[in-house]
């Protein structure tokens, strides 16, 4: 993976359709309009509707980075190589080239050890030493001997995918200037300088669908952000410089995606402008959402336009019915494990000292819950216990009738002022209610913070 001269476009931890689709739809816009080499990244695991979405438009998932730190593949120089049996004029030669540098290599691609200046040096002290015949060789004679003899076989060795900052601590204790860069199987790669290896580049990131630090991909520190798409209340991370910083009241972030693209004077491919509509569709759960507005269905009409055009796979195909197959896609309890139920769509939250958890899953029919609620609780009780929670929360939305079922894990004592009765078996029911972030957080947040 080379992040080099790279601007991965991701979004939030637990990725859902709309963070999938607007990661992708934007970095087809960086290459189109800017001609900028944008990668479209994912940081966690897709979710049954997203990966039922890619499926059916034969695309590949985004590229998946869990974090952003630099890795050696990053600072690594392909130098040419001679093996370690070879005459010493071999070496000398490659060293000439690479700034006095030459890298033994073993037949089968491992590598034996390292020719420097420093080496030569201590072969030649320790060859001629105080004996004056030896004194007399000539460098011809020096160079015509085997090159193992001159290296450094102790040179460490680093996989290419390793990260830079968890080998630090050993490059600033060795003495050596030069180090190995090795593949997965050991073979040889290229050599890093320790003065490339303290200052990597950084690679550059345009986060989507999100703003906090918290869901954001991980070691965001150690790269440049250079912009923020969203749709959601603002958690943003500090930047080094200024940037591009847009977030907007709609109801996905493929909306504003497919806006840009318009206003660039592009018109989507096919797949693209059906996987950003599949983005709109699940966040305003096919423009039914209280978070839907004019602009979302603007955009609608606009990717359905683009997607089920008359060279397109899809042809034949409205808003409505592929909506519909993609909310299908993502309801049910029944054929997922709890525990990706609870983290697959899974944000976290800080506020009023609380650090919590809230998860959502869409269902056709709330009575599913009823089935699953002690797995689910266990899961949930689980999750809370893993990353040291206050409190977690899993909301059931049925995607047709437009309500949802709450399960709540240690709940505070505010809690008691939710405007949701409590069932019979605890859970508690929020009717009319579907969408996290302008529903349910609201009145989440209020009680947390004390807010009348």
């Amino acid at each position: 993976m080379d992040m080099e001269n790279t601007t991965y476009v991701i979004g939030h931890v637990n990725p859902d359709t709309d963070s999938i689709a607007s990661a992708i739809g934007y970095a087809w816009l960086l290459r189109e309009r800017d001609e900028i080499n944008a990668i479209a990244a994912r940081a966690g695991t897709m979710n049954p509707q997203t990966t039922w979405v890619l499926k059916q438009l034969d695309m590949e998932p985004p590229q998946l980075l869990t974090d952003v730190s630099p890795r050696f593949e990053s600072v690594v120089r392909r130098m040419d190589t001679t093996e370690p049996n070879q005459i010493l004029r071999e070496a000398w030669d490659i060293a000439s080239r690479t700034g006095g540098v030459a890298p033994l290599v073993n037949q089968e691609g491992t590598p034996y050890g390292l020719i420097t200046g420093l080496t030569l040096f201590s072969f030649l002290a320790d060859l001629v030493g105080p004996h004056p015949k030896r004194q007399e060789m000539r460098i011809a004679e020096l160079l015509e001997m085997p090159s193992h003899e001159a290296a450094d076989t102790g040179v460490p060795q680093f996989k290419s995918g390793t990260r830079i900052r968890d080998a630090i601590n050993r490059i600033l204790r060795e003495e050596r200037n030069y180090f190995f860069v090795v593949d997965e199987n050991n073979k040889y790669i290229g050599i890093s300088r320790q003065r490339d290896i303290l200052n990597p580049p950084r690679v550059n990131v345009v986060l989507v669908d999100h703003n906090e630090r918290e869901q954001a991909v991980g070691a965001l520190d150690e790269a440049d952000l250079v912009e923020i798409i969203d749709h959601h209340r603002l958690g943003n991370p500090g930047t080094r410089e200024p940037i591009n910083f847009s977030t907007e009241v709609v109801g996905s972030t493929s909306t504003i995606i497919s806006e840009r693209i318009e206003e660039a004077g592009f018109s989507a491919p096919p797949e693209i402008a059906a996987v950003l509509l599949s983005g709109v569709v699940s966040d305003t759960l096919l423009l039914t959402s209280p978070t839907t507005t004019d602009r979302d269905h603007k955009a609608a009409e606009r990717l359905g336009r683009w997607a089920f055009s008359w060279d397109s796979s899809l042809k034949g195909e409205t808003v409505e019915s592929f909506g519909e197959d993609v909310l299908k896609a993502g309801a049910g309890l029944s054929t997922r494990d709890p525990e990706e139920i609870v983290t697959t769509d899974l944000k976290t939250y800080h506020s009023g000292g609380m650090e919590f958890g809230i998860a959502q899953a869409e269902v056709t029919d709330l009575m599913q819950v009823n089935k699953h609620l002690q797995e689910l609780e266990d899961a949930l009780e689980e999750l809370l216990e893993r990353q040291n929670l206050d409190f977690t929360m899993l909301m059931v939305t049925d995607v047709v009738r437009g309500s949802s079922r709450l399960i709540i894990i240690n709940p505070p004592p505010t809690f008691d002022g939710l405007p949701y009765p409590t069932q019979s078996d605890g859970t508690r029911l929020a009717e009319g209610v579907v969408s996290r972030k302008k529903q349910l957080l609201p009145v989440v947040l209020s009680l947390l913070e004390g807010i009348e």
